[in-house]
């Protein structure tokens, strides 16, 4: 590729123009022109160029013009209208980067469509940061183009998050094989330091002044005077590459429609496109699917809120009314209490004073009534959120839970691995182990095998597991609490009796059980957990675990419980054994067996 050159036009004397791909993909190019100059005619030519060369680039569309492509090449046309293959937005950049550097697929991305321009800006920004990260790694030649690029790098006012980006990929994105090539119809108005940065330039027809000042600031004074006098199509093109510093070249006119023409009297017939297929979109869609439920779902919520407030309000109105009629009433009483008053207006005093303080208490019941049923409302309101706050911090606990059994999964996957590759690798040197190793190894493998099984299962089925020791010094079930001369020796497990038996016997079934209801792990992980520690001595959590069956977190904190029950000691290096009165408790039943 590094010899590759695309044709895209001629010089006066015939000649053909031909650009190096490499300097094209991964160098920073400026393209200017007046409106109807062809500038846009050439960024589809070079478009056109590299992708019958097999190169995907990424079109940032302001105006809709480049779908015409898509006469000739499979393109993904993304953006905000019906007319694209798929709408989008900010949250798809990252798979939008992902298919056009990873997968080849050439992009036209329309933001001629959105409404909004915070979502567009948002959504190049986006995109042309993933550009930058993966080609970090990637470094693959590929080239941003970018329309109208005075609006995101303007000279005069300030540079956004999305301009200052993409002069960060101006300046740094070559070494990664990211090159940009930004096209504006006023010079004048684009930030100079793009420009001069710049190392490819095509400078088409130009007739204000304070853009022929820009060329002539560029190349030369007396190009100033003579790009107002270019023709469509015409430009002078300045290259680093070039022994030549400016030529003047004719370039040809874009082979696929020309979207961008300005309309005329004749019918318009939009030319049969190329469809991508649907895999490629397929992820896409995906994302849209799951903004939108999660909008839904918000909406239902805030809909559901807004009437649950109007309800309240409702029933404030209805309690302050009631307020209202009840003091009014009080007010009525007491001046038909008086006894001039009485006789004066109401010759049936007594029975009018009975009958309104029947209504004042009825009225009095009906507030409290309304009151009752606010507080009620407003405490399933507290209840829901605190079912939702739980309900986080369930799935936040499994979540942890998850990736602590995923880990212990891949510790013990790892361990049978390298024990079997021991065994293979024996077995190629020739020194084959004897019989009791090798069992002892294929022991080793099979007992970790168990474990990831018993890991993956049901956490009842981890309860129920036995647990046993290996080595010299004891066989299933007994094992030597102090010295293995010693004659005092506990009883870990057997066929006559549960090690539970002997925590009653002990005195210490009790804080166990306390212990192990307070934790994630039930009372035989418990008993499995004490008879593992009587046996082998003060052990860590990540040990613990991989013998009993269950995570780590899980272990941790059923090890915590006991410890507060004083079950347990925890030595300064983390290790976890059982405390000394426990011990010699469970030494005297063993002795009395």
């Amino acid at each position: 590729m590094s010899d590759e050159r695309v044709i895209v036009g001629e010089t006066a004397d015939g000649s053909d123009v031909a650009l190096p791909v490499v300097q094209l993909l991964t160098g920073r190019g400026f393209v200017t022109g007046k409106s109807g100059s062809g500038k846009s005619n050439t960024a589809s030519v070079i478009a056109e160029e590299l992708l019958d060369a097999g190169f995907p680039l990424l079109i940032v569309d302001t105006d809709g013009e480049y779908y015409g492509l898509k006469e000739e090449y499979e393109m993904l046309h993304a953006g905000a209208d019906e007319e694209c293959d798929i709408q989008i937005g900010p949250e798809h950049a990252e798979q939008m980067a992902t298919l056009a550097l990873e997968e080849n697929v050439p992009v036209i991305l329309d933001v001629s469509g959105y409404l909004d321009e915070e979502v567009a800006d948002e959504l190049i920004k986006e995109i042309a940061r993933q550009l930058f990260v993966k080609e970090k790694k990637l470094k693959k030649p590929f080239l941003l183009v970018v329309e109208e690029v005075h609006e995101y790098i303007p000279e005069g006012g300030g540079v956004g998050e999305t301009g200052k980006l993409l002069i960060k990929i101006g300046k740094r994105g070559r070494k990664h094989g990211l090159g940009i090539l930004g096209i504006s119809q006023r010079p004048a108005d684009v930030k100079k330091d793009f420009i001069t940065q710049a190392n490819w330039l095509v400078w088409h027809r130009l007739t204000w002044e304070n853009d022929t000042k820009v060329v002539g600031r560029i190349i030369d004074t007396e190009y100033a005077e003579l790009v107002s006098d270019l023709g469509d199509g015409q430009a002078f093109v300045q290259t680093d590459w070039t022994e030549a510093d400016v030529r003047k070249v004719q370039f040809r006119r874009k082979r696929t429609f020309d979207a961008g023409a300005t309309p005329g009297l004749d019918d318009f017939e939009r030319p049969e496109l190329k469809s991508v297929s649907d895999a490629l979109v397929g992820d896409l869609q995906e994302i849209s699917e799951r903004k939108e439920r999660k909008q839904d779902r918000v909406h239902e919520l805030e809909s559901e809120l807004e009437k649950k407030e109007k309800r309240i309000e409702t029933l404030e109105n209805e309690l302050e009314s009631a307020r209202d009629v009840s003091n009014a009433a009080k007010q009525m009483a007491d001046a038909l209490s008086n006894p001039n008053t009485v006789q004066s207006k109401l010759p049936n005093g007594d029975e009018e004073v009975r009958r309104l303080h029947d209504e004042v208490v009825e009225l009095e019941d009906e507030r409290d009534d309304l009151k009752a049923d606010l507080e009620a409302r407003e405490g399933r309101i507290e209840t829901l959120q605190t079912e939702l706050e739980d309900r986080e911090e369930r799935i936040e606990a499994l979540e942890s839970e998850l990736d602590s059994r995923s880990d212990l999964i891949r510790r013990l996957r790892d361990e049978t691995e390298r024990l079997r590759n021991r065994v293979d690798e024996l077995e190629r040197d020739g020194e084959r182990p004897d019989e009791s190793a090798d069992a002892s190894v294929s022991a080793d493998a099979e007992e970790i095998e168990n474990a990831v099984a018993d890991v993956e299962a049901d956490d009842s089925s981890t309860d129920d597991a036995i647990v046993h020791g290996g080595g010299e010094e004891f066989e299933f079930g007994y094992v030597s609490v102090d010295d293995p001369e010693t004659s005092s020796r506990i009883v870990v497990a057997n066929d006559r009796r549960e090690f539970s038996d002997y925590l009653e016997t002990a005195g210490i079934a009790e804080p166990v059980e306390r212990g192990s209801e307070r934790s994630r792990c039930s009372t035989k992980t418990a008993a499995v957990v004490l008879a593992i520690l009587a046996s082998e001595g003060p052990l860590d959590v990540d040990s613990l675990s991989v013998r009993v069956g269950r995570s780590p977190v899980a272990v941790q904190s059923l090890l915590s419980e006991l410890r507060s029950e004083s079950i347990l000691d925890r030595s300064d290096d983390r290790r976890y054994g059982l405390a000394d009165d426990v011990r010699s408790k469970l030494v005297l039943v063993a002795g009395d067996e």
